[in-house]
């Protein structure tokens, strides 16, 4: 199993923290792991993207160069960009809230979540990634929601614990808006 991952949307919304979760959970289940983060010329509001390599067999390179199995994408000009770099059958998976545009490419595998949307049903707009990153691991099936959960007090320390039934809850979420 190899999977090649794209994340991006601009700077603020969280990408490179599901990255860091994504790759950090693959740690915990003992696969084979890379994360490349790419910044924007700003932090916030500039872009952001990231790539993440899960896999059982070593990785030859973090690089995702169309070759990606999945992309999450949190805002048009990402959807733009990176739609591109998935394998024939990969699955793109867009932030319907903020794209209101389909994909061009009719080779991939294209799926709608309202993340924005789910996110305020939970009472906090900053866990639309933890949704985008919850229909994710519907769909790959690559790594286990509790390693994620394990994998947040990790990666955000002991002081952020207690936002794990939050982020659990979001990646339900995520998850319920693919299965349909």
């Amino acid at each position: 199993m190899e999977q090649k991952v794209i994340m991006a949307g601009f700077g603020g919304q969280g990408i490179m923290a599901i990255g860091k979760l994504l790759a950090y959970a693959g740690m915990l289940e003992n696969r084979n792991v890379t994360w490349m983060p790419s910044y924007g010329p700003e932090m916030r509001g500039g872009t952001a993207n990231c790539a993440v390599v899960v896999s059982d067999d070593e990785v030859g390179s973090p690089l995702i160069s169309r070759d990606g199995t999945a992309a999450i994408v949190m805002n048009l000009p990402s959807m733009t960009k990176f739609e591109k770099e998935l394998v024939t059958g990969g699955k793109l998976i867009i932030n319907k809230s903020l794209i209101d545009a389909k994909p061009t490419r009719t080779d991939i595998d294209a799926y709608y979540v309202n993340a924005n949307e789910l996110a305020m049903e939970l009472g906090n707009a900053k866990v639309a990634n933890m949704v985008m990153l919850g229909a994710y691991l519907e769909l790959a099936k690559t790594i286990e929601t509790e390693s994620v959960l394990q994998a947040f007090v990790k990666v955000f320390g002991e002081e952020k614990s207690h936002l794990v039934p939050l982020n659990k809850e979001a990646l339900i979420k995520g998850a319920e808006a693919v299965k349909a």
